[in-house]
């Protein structure tokens, strides 16, 4: 019997498809994953987990938000069962270390765009969930309000609210830093 005939075993095509997907949305996958657990190995666990998950559940997608909102809800459940379970709490992962090399002018406005970059980053990782969920959606992921509000199953009123609270959260944060 062939491969693809038997339950369980996706078919040469599901497979096309899900390459597809991975080349389309992978960054945004693996970027949402980052913001949530602050570290790339992590992410990258959780980033092959999304995507085990969906070429099992892709004949199950119905198309009522676009494709792009389902991975990215598929990436954010995925981060929060992780962040909860037990091995997440008893592992600590390496910090990540990088090398800099100063040379030219060049050089150093790239080092210092990095360091702001570096600084917004933290700041907005340290925002409470709800206020990161919705600042990650629409200035990292780059969705709408609407878009945003639907992949969280929330108000527009509610992902407004929170944006800008969030947004004051972070302008006190960064005060004198960038």
């Amino acid at each position: 019997m062939e491969d693809s005939m038997r339950p369980g075993i996706p078919s040469a095509e599901a497979f096309r498809d899900l390459e597809d997907l991975m080349r389309r949305y992978g960054d945004d996958v693996l970027r949402t994953a980052y913001w949530y657990v602050r570290d790339i190995h992590t992410a990258e666990d959780i980033f092959q987990d999304v995507f085990l998950k969906v070429s099992q559940k892709l004949d199950t997608f119905r198309g009522d938000s676009g494709i792009r909102t389902w991975l990215i809800r598929i990436t954010i459940n995925t981060c929060k069962d992780f962040l909860k379970s037990a091995w997440n709490s008893k592992v600590v992962p390496l910090a990540e270390e990088t090398e800099r090399r100063l040379g030219g002018e060049d050089d150093f406005e790239e080092i210092e765009r990095q360091d702001t970059s570096r600084c917004v980053k933290e700041a907005v990782m340290r925002l409470p969930v709800k206020y990161r969920e919705v600042v990650i959606c629409v200035y990292y992921q780059e969705m709408s309000v609407s878009q945003t509000a639907e992949l969280l199953g929330l108000a527009e009123g509610t992902v407004k609210s929170r944006l800008a609270r969030g947004r004051e959260r972070l302008k006190k944060l960064l005060e004198g830093r960038v």
